[in-house]
């Protein structure tokens, strides 16, 4: 009989995301986590602040295999629409890092299999959320 597997308390995404926050860290930036609940969901996984830079949201994904969730789907663009810029990061490099000092760069990430952005019809979609 094969034995059940236990699954893993914390994603691949989990581990990038302690890397670059020491990253940043060590760069100067002030870093919150956002902890999912109902009221968070779809936002970022992290907020960071900076003295010189100001302050951005960051999104950690995995450059193997990544999905945005369905509420991100909802407010990223719409977050957008209202000028919050967007940055996502896939590994504490410098190369990555440098991607935070460039134009907001989440629609790089959606995927076609997403379809189009329509503002009106994802701010229906928040609502039916809501709810």
């Amino acid at each position: 009989m094969k034995k059940p597997s236990i699954r893993a308390k914390h994603g691949p995404e989990f581990h990038i995301q302690k890397e670059i926050v020491k990253f940043l860290q060590a760069r100067g930036w002030h870093v919150e986590r956002l902890v999912g609940n109902a009221y968070q969901a779809g936002l970022p996984d992290l907020y960071i602040s900076h003295r010189k830079f100001g302050q951005r949201w960051l999104e950690i994904k995995n450059s193997d295999h990544y999905e945005f969730t369905k509420q991100q789907k909802i407010k990223f663009p719409i977050l957008d629409s209202y000028n919050v810029g967007i940055w996502i990061m896939t590994s504490a490099t410098e190369e990555e890092y440098d991607k935070i000092f460039d134009a907001p760069n989440w629609r790089c990430y959606w995927k076609d299999s997403y379809g189009q952005i329509d503002i009106d019809t994802l701010l229906d979609d928040l609502n039916e959320l809501n709810d």
